[in-house]
């Protein structure tokens, strides 16, 4: 039978790598995020408009256009990348660094974000993919435009699953964090959006409509 990802939990924090260096790099904080990656996304932003001469409203566009891009990114890679898992025994370590531990631990604060260095590493490999996309379409410039907005995607979304694991949902977005619980607790197989609905409503991986009217 196929593993699949489970709904059972735990309190506390996983242990992901013996060696202490290696552990502590899983970990990370909002401040450290706030800095690392706003200082990395400010030189984005310069590099689009102060040397690779994007107008500011084409900036803004291709920003946009990014940070719409990520959404559906976001529900690709925790759909099909951090929830696909085989007998395989390198699958499932994969799996659970990548995922795992969060749906056995939901509740480890230190692991609710990506930390800088493994964000830095990711953010570059997926840089690099877009900028052959855009080489090979002949619009090699136009990925720095398009890169800051989806960096910024991912930002907002790692924010706000943070926050539905640590905070009481706000009244006006209490729908998306019962989305997210449904994800964990109940259906490991639905609810792929975190930061929206949109993308499950698309793909059919909708919880049943019944449990919005029992939220």
């Amino acid at each position: 039978m196929k593993p699949e990802v489970t709904t059972d939990f735990q309190t506390g924090q996983a242990e992901i790598f013996k060696n202490p260096i290696l552990e502590r790099l899983t970990k990370t904080d909002p401040i450290s995020n706030i800095i690392v990656y706003g200082l990395v996304n400010a030189a984005l932003v310069y590099v689009a408009i102060g040397v690779m001469g994007l107008s500011v409203w084409a900036f803004l566009g291709l920003f946009v256009f990014g940070l719409f891009f990520w959404t559906f990114a976001e529900y690709m890679l925790h759909r099909f990348v951090f929830h696909w898992v085989t007998e395989a025994k390198w699958s499932q370590r994969f799996h659970f660094i990548m995922h795992g531990a969060h749906h056995n631990y939901p509740t480890d604060k230190d692991r609710l974000l990506m930390p800088p260095v493994p964000g830095i590493i990711l953010a570059s490999l997926l840089f690099g993919m877009f900028y052959v996309v855009f080489w090979l379409a002949g619009y090699t410039q136009l990925v720095y435009g398009f890169f800051p907005g989806f960096f910024i995607g991912y930002l907002l979304y790692s924010f706000v699953h943070r926050a539905t694991h640590v905070m009481r949902p706000p009244k006006r977005f209490r729908d998306l964090w019962h989305h997210h619980s449904l994800h964990h607790y109940k259906y490991p197989n639905k609810a792929f959006g975190v930061s929206n609905t949109f993308w499950d409503k698309v793909f059919g991986t909708m919880p049943p409509k019944k449990e919005k009217k029992k939220a």
